[in-house]
């Protein structure tokens, strides 16, 4: 958790390099897109058909973090101010290409609060003694050899299942677990309630292990 000196010390910095970029200096434009660029570009992938989209997304962006700088007020931090106009930018253009329905719009679909985190025959039934409690435990990957689990095969089912996500929940699990955002962050930078953060973030995570577990037991046998 942030502590209140940490945060000062990020309310510091920022306000450094705003007041660079507002006095024009370039050194600090390109540390910042030596910084964010990389994350920029694999949060717009997450919007757009193509990498060459992707990068005119994460150019655009940029052009209005320029033409905006004047306007920043300091409210959220510098890299979530920078990462809401990227994803807005993204967002704006894939709905203009009818591919893609805005965060604040989610459907149940997105949510899905209706379908259970874990198969319900992972649980014991009704009438038996230990009504609801696991069938047998879910498989522990800390005790696995390191190298299962950043195998080739491996790395390419998670990022199998990633692709094959709903929409919000995808970028949800890209921004907290690839990209490293908090989840005040995402709310932020998605316009989504920490609660929908959360329920997103869980399906996305549970249906990413799940994956994972059916393939470490098809190895074991």
């Amino acid at each position: 958790m942030e502590t209140r000196v940490d945060a000062y010390a990020a309310s510091e910095a920022d306000s450094r390099v705003v007041a660079a970029l507002r006095s024009g200096d370039e050194k600090a434009f390109m540390q910042l897109v030596t910084e964010y660029g990389p994350s920029m570009l694999r949060v717009a992938q997450l919007y757009a058909k193509t990498r060459a989209v992707a990068e005119e997304v994460v150019q655009d962006a940029w052009l209005g973090v320029l033409g905006g700088i004047e306007r920043f007020e300091g409210r959220s931090s510098l890299k979530t101010w920078i990462f809401r106009i990227l994803t807005n930018t993204a967002k704006t253009r894939a709905e203009r290409e009818g591919r893609s329905l805005p965060f604040s719009s989610l459907a149940p679909d997105d949510l899905e609060t209706g379908e259970p985190s874990v198969d319900p025959d992972r649980f014991l039934g009704e009438g038996e003694r230990w009504q609801s409690h696991w069938v047998s435990s879910p498989r522990r990957f800390d005790d696995l050899p390191e190298g299962r689990l950043l195998s080739r095969e491996a790395i390419g089912i998670v990022q199998s299942v990633v692709e094959k996500l709903p929409e919000a929940q995808r970028v949800v699990l890209t921004m907290r677990d690839i990209v490293g955002f908090a989840s005040e962050e995402v709310c932020d930078a998605l316009g989504i309630s920490e609660v929908n953060q959360r329920v997103l973030l869980h399906r996305a995570r549970t249906r990413v292990r799940q994956a994972l577990e059916e393939y470490v037991e098809g190895t074991d046998g």
